[in-house]
């Protein structure tokens, strides 16, 4: 690459690297996913238990809850193309674009496949990314840049979208199916990539929903997430106290990051749990949850309301259920997590301080 090219790069903010777009476009396309398909996800939850009560103000809240649940996880993919911008450094006007490409995206090519998430993900990166190196090159930049950008964005979605979408349905259908036939050795696998995917600077739930994990798949995926998060909260307890357990434990297991690449061996107690709990999800409880929720872990609680929400669509939430989401998302994970790192403390594996939240 010519210095000239270079420079040009560097003076529109354009930073080629998988960095760029591995760990910032995909953290600005989860902050996306939880503005819109995870809070929708939420209120619609809470409209349905807020319909149970008598009362005409709850019916008509719990009418409310719902429209604004459902009308937030329609614009999933605007949010998500603001996100990925906004972690891009776009300019305003590359921005707003992006919001068009990330909502066609999403959707296209249709029914019955939608390319979701990954679609968006790849369409307005390129969209971005053309759109800052036009932006104020031109005296009629109000035109240029949004016909760059949007042009952009959709000749891309037109054609890889269609591919990723029917990519992503079969490779979610074939790990659906895998699970229901094979739930142990399937829950293990699940559990432990999407938990060591959630505590990586890279986004589980956006993995979760585009590829369409669902049933008792999303339940193994989800013992994973709260594995990793409930795991290094109670692993750390003594290094980072109660503000460690919230941060960690309802905020993100990513806090740990710069620890586990100074000290790779405190990641192990938490994956070991994710390990047992997986299958403890799929074959004993038959836990079930879906896409996002699944890759959300105990993160605003967020997982585990999915699960409810799931679960009592398909009928199948009972009061085993219930101790199940008890148990797999948060007393195993602990109890575990803390059995397995005080054994490698005991045996000089683990030192104190190895686990210190900066």
């Amino acid at each position: 690459m010519s210095n000239k090219v270079k420079d040009f790069l560097k003076k529109k903010n354009i930073n080629i690297s998988g960095k760029t777009y591995f760990v910032d476009a995909m953290g600005g396309m989860a902050q996306g996913l939880f503005a819109s398909l995870l809070v929708g996800t939420i209120l619609s939850t809470l409209s349905k238990y807020i319909g149970m009560i008598d009362g005409a103000f709850f019916e008509r809240f719990a009418h409310f809850l719902s429209r604004a649940g459902a009308m937030s996880s329609s614009i999933a993919g605007a949010a998500i193309g603001v996100g990925i911008a906004a972690a891009l450094n776009a300019p305003m006007l590359v921005m707003a674009c992006a919001a068009a490409v990330g909502y066609f995206a999403n959707a296209y090519p249709g029914q019955p496949y939608a390319a979701g998430p990954l679609g968006v993900f790849i369409a307005v990166i390129f969209a971005v990314e053309f759109g800052k190196a036009v932006s104020k090159e031109t005296k009629v930049d109000i035109l240029v840049t949004p016909l760059v950008t949007l042009g952009t964005g959709y000749l891309i979605a037109y054609l890889t979208c269609p591919v990723i979408a029917v990519a992503m349905d079969r490779l979610g259908a074939f790990i659906n199916m895998a699970t229901t036939l094979h739930p142990f050795v399937m829950g293990i696998i699940i559990a432990v990539v999407v938990g060591i995917i959630l505590t990586l600077p890279i986004s589980s739930a956006a993995i979760c929903a585009s590829i369409g994990i669902a049933g008792i798949a999303g339940g193994a995926a989800l013992a994973g997430c709260c594995a990793q998060m409930v795991g290094f909260a109670v692993a750390s307890f003594r290094e980072n106290k109660w503000s460690g357990v919230v941060s960690q434990g309802i905020g993100t297991s990513m806090l740990q990051m710069p620890n586990i690449v100074r000290h790779p061996l405190i990641w192990i107690p938490p994956t070991l749990a994710s390990a047992i709990t997986g299958p403890l999800a799929t074959v004993v409880f038959k836990l079930e949850c879906s896409k996002v929720s699944a890759g959300m872990g105990t993160c605003g609680m967020v997982g585990p309301i999915g699960c409810i929400s799931d679960m009592s669509a398909s009928g199948t939430l009972n009061a085993g259920a219930w101790i199940g989401m008890l148990v797999v998302c948060i007393l195993a994970p602990a109890v575990l997590s803390l059995i397995f790192s005080e054994i490698m403390r005991k045996i000089g594996l683990i030192k104190f301080g190895d686990m210190k939240l900066g």
